[in-house]
């Protein structure tokens, strides 16, 4: 009994062992292409802090943009509204200064 033990723990020890080394040269294998990976594309699996930052204030910069856009284009509308009421208001006075006209 004592043999089978001793030959099923050596066992055991000897699978952990290999998955054990397994491991480990897949880790390595990925850190050698990471590495490759690096070395030909250089930063383009890190952006730096300064390049977020200048994202977000472009982002930043754009909304407002779009914003300030939207409250000219509205402006812009109200105007356009309130020249046709004038106009249509200096052809209603234009008809009563004829008729006034024609009356007399």
């Amino acid at each position: 009994m004592k043999r089978y033990s001793t030959a099923l723990l050596f066992g055991l020890l000897s699978l952990t062992s290999q998955l054990a080394h397994a491991d480990i040269v897949d880790d390595a294998i990925g850190n050698i292409q990471q590495a490759i990976n690096d070395a030909y594309h250089p930063g383009s699996g890190q952006r730096n802090n300064d390049d977020d930052r200048y994202d977000e204030s472009r982002r930043n910069d754009s909304r407002q943009y779009d914003d300030r856009r939207r409250q000219l284009e509205d402006r812009r509308r109200q105007l356009d509204d309130r020249q046709r009421q004038l106009d249509e208001d200096r052809r209603r006075l234009e008809d009563d200064e004829r008729r006034l006209e024609e009356d007399y």
